[in-house]
């Protein structure tokens, strides 16, 4: 096995089971509930934000495969101290590279640990339980604008 699958193996391994921003708190404006119907995996959203608009954090709660949870987890850690524009842009950039197929090699500056999921694109079947907490923080966003 190589050293990128090791490194993927124990960075899925470590967030799904000690996940950062797990728990909710009060529901709020910018909350998503999202749902993965091919397999089950779900997940509800919350983006707070500190007094200056950057993301204070990312709380959610969900059940689904180890992918989706360590991805929800990485979102989480990611996020917190970004502005708004800068979350929306590394959730089309981890977009990007899902779906790419493998093409794309996820920029680890930029998605932090979220890039270890880049070998996730070549299995179709599996970017949507990686997408899945991205997907709710970009509905979560833009009901806190609406």
């Amino acid at each position: 096995m190589s050293d990128l699958q090791n490194l993927y193996q124990e960075l899925v391994l470590d967030h799904s089971r000690t996940p950062h921003g797990y728990g909710l708190r009060e529901e709020i404006r910018a909350q998503s509930h999202q749902l993965n119907p091919t397999c089950g995996d779900e997940v509800t959203l919350q983006v707070h934000r500190a007094d200056d608009g950057t993301v204070e954090a990312i709380a959610w709660e969900g059940h689904g495969c180890a992918i989706s949870q360590a991805s929800a987890s990485m979102l989480a850690e990611l996020a917190e101290g970004l502005t708004v524009d800068d979350l929306e842009a590394r959730i089309a950039s981890f977009r990007e590279a899902m779906r790419s197929r493998g093409k794309i090699q996820p920029d680890e500056e930029l998605l932090g640990d979220a890039a270890a999921l880049g070998g996730v694109s070549k299995y179709v079947a599996r970017v949507k339980c990686a997408m899945l907490a991205w997907v709710a923080a970009e509905d979560a966003l833009a009901k806190s604008v609406a």
